[in-house]
C-alpha cells in the first residue's frame, strides 16, 4: 500500500464524515509484514527499525485522522520494538513532535538520555527526528498526536528538554488532556468533520499545558523570551546560506546584544554559534537526501550552506550525524545498503 487510501466514512447519516486513512498488517502476507510496516511508519511518521514479536506474528493497525495542522492516530499492535538509530538519515514525512497517550498495555520510551514507563492513560512526548527507542512487551493500543515542530516550539520554551518525560494521566492537567483527546478519538464516528477539526486547537492547548507542567524548572521561560528566541531563529534561518553570518550579524539584524542573544540560547542549553552550525548541518543533510541534488557534490552543498572549510564541515557533520558526509549520502540515497 504505497498511497493513502481513505477509510470508509464513519459519521452518522446526515453528517459530513471525518476523513481517515487505515493501514493494517492484516492486509499483508505474514512474510512481508515487517518490511511493509517499516515502509508505512517511515512514510507516515519517521524511519525506524522494527523488531517483531518472538513468534513472528506481527500485527499493527493504524487509523490516521488529519486534524487541522495536527494528525491524530489510533494505533493497535501486538508486542513490538521500534528504534531510530543515530546513523539513520533524517528522511521523514513529518518534522514533528509526537505526543503519546497510552490506552492499554505497557510502553517504554527512551530519548535524549531519559526514559519513561507509561501505564494506561499516561502521556509522553518524543522528537521524531532524533534517535529514540520504543519497547512494548505485550499487546498495546495508543493515540499518537503529530505536532509540527514549529507549532510546539512557539508554544513551549525549552521544548527540546521535554521529551521522554512522564505526564500522569490519572490526575491533574494530564488527566484532563488524556480524557479530552481520548473522547475526541472515540467520537470521530458521531460528530461532523468540521466539529472534529475545531477540537484540534483545544487539544493543542491542553497538551501545551500538560507538557509545561512537567518541563524542567530551569526552562520556565517567559512568553517574551520565547518570542524573542523564535525571532532570532527565524533571522538565522533566512541567512544561513550567507557564509558571513555570525553573532555580530545576528545582533545587528535583531537589535539585541550578543551577550543577550547567548543568554537566550542558554535557556536551550546551547549558544548562538552552535545553533547556527547545527542548522547549517541539518540543511546540508537535507540536501544530501534530496534527489534534486544528486548531481551536486558534497562541496557544492557545504558551500551553499555557509561552510568554507571542508575539513571542518566533515568533522562537524560526523560529530552531528555519526558518520562522514559521503557515507551518510550513500546510505540516504541507497537505504537497502544496510
Amino acid at each position: 500500500m504505497n498511497n493513502r487510501t481513505p477509510a470508509p466514512g464513519l459519521c452518522q447519516s446526515g453528517l459530513s464524515p471525518t476523513t481517515s486513512f487505515r493501514f493494517s498488517t492484516d492486509d499483508v502476507p505474514l512474510p512481508d509484514r515487517r518490511s511493509w510496516l517499516r515502509e508505512v511508519i517511515g512514510r507516515e511518521y519517521t524511519h525506524v527499525d522494527i523488531t517483531p514479536p518472538v513468534d513472528g506474528k506481527l500485527f499493527n493497525e493504524m487509523t490516521i485522522y488529519p486534524w487541522q495542522n495536527l494528525q491524530l492516530s489510533k494505533i493497535n499492535s501486538n508486542s513490538i520494538t521500534l528504534q531510530r538509530l543515530p546513523h539513520e538519515p533524517e528522511s521523514i514525512s513529518q518534522d514533528a513532535y509526537f505526543a503519546v497517550i497510552l490506552l492499554a498495555g505497557q510502553y517504554h520510551l527512551q530519548q535524549n538520555g531519559r526514559e519513561v514507563f507509561l501505564q494506561a492513560g499516561d502521556i509522553s512526548l518524543y522528537d521524531a527526528t532524533l534517535p529514540h527507542r520504543i519497547e512494548c512487551p505485550d499487546a498495546f493500543s495508543k493515540l499518537l498526536i503529530s505536532i509540527p515542530r514549529s507549532t510546539l516550539r512557539d508554544r513551549v520554551g525549552g521544548i527540546e528538554q521535554c521529551t521522554a518525560l512522564h505526564i500522569p494521566g490519572q490526575i491533574g492537567i494530564g488527566a484532563i488532556t488524556a480524557n479530552f483527546i481520548r473522547s475526541a478519538a472515540v467520537q470521530t464516528g458521531t460528530i461532523d468533520a468540521q466539529d472534529f477539526s475545531a477540537l484540534a486547537e483545544y487539544a493543542l492547548d491542553l497538551l501545551t499545558m500538560a507538557i509545561t507542567a512537567v518541563r524542567p524548572a530551569n526552562f520556565n521561560l517567559s512568553r517574551s523570551r520565547v518570542i524573542l528566541l523564535n525571532r532570532i531563529k527565524d533571522f538565522v534561518e533566512h541567512h544561513l546560506a550567507d557564509s558571513t553570518l555570525d553573532a555580530a550579524m545576528v545582533s545587528d539584524g535583531v537589535g539585541l546584544s550578543v551577550r543577550y542573544l547567548n543568554d537566550l540560547f542558554n535557556d536551550e542549553d546551547t549558544s548562538l554559534v552552535r545553533y547556527i552550525w547545527q542548522r547549517r548541518l541539518e540543511h546540508c543533510a537535507l540536501d544530501m537526501r534530496a534527489e534534486v541534488h544528486i548531481g551536486h557534490s558534497l562541496t557544492d552543498i557545504a558551500l551553499r550552506w555557509g561552510f568554507n572549510d571542508m575539513s571542518h564541515f566533515s568533522r562537524s557533520f560526523k560529530s552531528r550525524f555519526g558518520c562522514p558526509p559521503r557515507d551518510y549520502r550513500q546510505y540516504a540515497l541507497c537505504p537497502d545498503k544496510r
